[in-house]
């Protein structure tokens, strides 16, 4: 039996017709956006949310301290020294959860993927590589790291991104959304006035987005 990361499981409505693989950041787990699923107002659409646990591992820019975390941060310039090590093996277990749930009967294109940070990094070089098309990927306060995930197939992506975020400045998330259209990703791009972190409006704004991308039937 295959290994999987350890997660959190959140179904709401059903019976269960779609799924949401949300990734947290840097640091946090998978309760860390628990809270989140029930304001997204996606009750009566029949969406399971995975939310899964990084695996543990030496963080360089926090002094090696080990902590739950994507892939290792070497510098705050996100650019790089990128831990691709680090990167593909997390895709490769995002990957494993999105098989998992084909297995349990839900269609790729009713399979999304979220991320907030090094979680959204993450989810977006998953939507862009994978074999099947999506149902898309929420990225938060995020980029697009530099190597061969920065490559593949368009997607729809809902990207968003604080104007005062003091960590991955508003910048970065610019680079990657122009990355994103030179793909020819169908890209909601939206800006808050907010530090790293999420706000209601934003909440809301990711609801009426995944509503739209998973209440239609797709087939199986």
């Amino acid at each position: 039996m295959a290994e999987y990361l350890p997660c959190v499981e959140v179904e709401a409505g059903g019976p269960i017709t779609s799924a949401v693989i949300w990734l947290h950041g840097l640091g946090a787990d998978g309760h860390d956006f628990e809270p989140v699923v029930p304001a997204l107002g996606l009750r009566d659409l029949g969406v399971r949310f995975v939310l899964p646990h990084a695996p543990r591992r030496p963080v360089t820019v926090n002094m090696g301290l080990i902590m739950r975390a994507w892939f290792d941060l070497r510098g705050l310039d996100f650019q790089g020294d990128v831990d691709e090590k680090g990167i593909r093996e997390s895709v490769a277990q995002v990957e494993a959860l999105v098989a998992r749930e084909r297995g349990r009967g839900i269609a790729s294109g009713k399979i999304a993927l979220a991320g907030f940070s090094q979680g959204g990094s993450i989810a977006l070089s998953v939507a862009l590589r994978h074999p099947e098309p999506l149902a898309g990927v929420v990225a938060l306060s995020t980029y697009l790291p530099a190597g061969p995930w920065a490559e593949g197939r368009a997607t729809a992506v809902f990207q968003a991104h604080g104007t005062e975020d003091p960590l991955i400045r508003l910048e970065r998330g610019e680079e990657t959304r122009d990355r994103l259209q030179a793909l020819g990703c169908d890209l909601t791009w939206k800006t808050y006035e907010m530090g790293h972190s999420v706000c209601p409006e934003e909440i809301a704004d990711i609801g009426a987005w995944l509503r739209a991308s998973l209440g239609t039937p797709a087939p199986a």
